[in-house]
């Protein structure tokens, strides 16, 4: 008997999927991978290194010299991009305005979608994303699919970003935030779109306590039945 569970969080950015899949992880004892952040890293590297996305050839010759691992430390994740701690880096600004065009790219996609799958095929794992609970593990045990009002989602990460130290503007933030949202679901490749028999949670008038117990009331039956306590419960 397979007693791994696969828990898939998806949704629009800054809803704050990976606050709640941390969370997640961190009540269960599960594995958290930021499915994100890998996107973002692979970014870094094309901005950095200045690769045009336009080349097919120069964006699977990139593929082939990134190398990325994670390690985790108080289910804080944190990615290294050849060897480099990039965790920080790639939350600023300027990967943010490009994340969502190169994680349309099929060869970047397909690569990391191998990656991804391999993570979660032999241990129990909370993954968020865009096309987890669709493309990535479209068998995972639960599905959760979150949302909030643009705005609110605009004001969450701009207070997030100016705790930081960064200097943006509310307004640029809001501007990322509907260009990131068009490309994520108008793109060809793994669109971000509600898997059929995902939950919806919409958190734009729920703390982050609230999101944790709304998911925890769903995925607690997944976890009797495959024999797996929880922590306190």
């Amino acid at each position: 008997m397979n007693n791994n569970i696969v828990i898939a969080i998806d949704g629009y950015s800054s809803c704050g999927k990976s606050t709640l899949a941390r969370a997640l992880a961190k009540k269960l004892h599960l594995i958290y991978i930021d499915s994100g952040a890998m996107y973002r890293a692979v970014t870094l590297y094309f901005l950095r290194n200045r690769v045009d996305i336009t080349k097919k050839d120069q964006v699977e010759s990139a593929l082939g010299d990134i190398h990325l691992n994670f390690h985790s430390s108080d289910y804080q994740t944190h990615i290294t991009l050849n060897g480099e701690e990039v965790s920080e880096e790639i939350r600023q600004m300027p990967v943010s305005e490009m994340v969502s065009e190169i994680s349309a790219i099929k060869p970047i996609r397909v690569e990391m979608v191998k990656q991804q799958q391999r993570m979660g095929a032999s241990k129990s794992i909370v993954m968020d994303g865009r096309d987890i609970g669709t493309t990535v593990f479209p068998l995972a045990e639960v599905k959760i699919f979150m949302t909030a009002d643009p705005k609110i989602r605009a004001e969450r990460r701009y207070k997030e970003l100016k705790k930081k130290g960064d200097i943006v503007s509310l307004e640029e933030i809001f501007e990322n935030i509907a260009h990131r949202d068009y490309l994520d679901t108008t793109r060809k490749e793994s669109p971000l779109v509600r898997a059929k028999d995902a939950i919806i949670l919409d958190n734009t008038m729920l703390t982050q306590k609230e999101q944790l117990e709304f998911a925890l009331e769903r995925v607690y039956p997944f976890l009797k039945s495959k024999a797996i306590v929880p922590e306190n419960h």
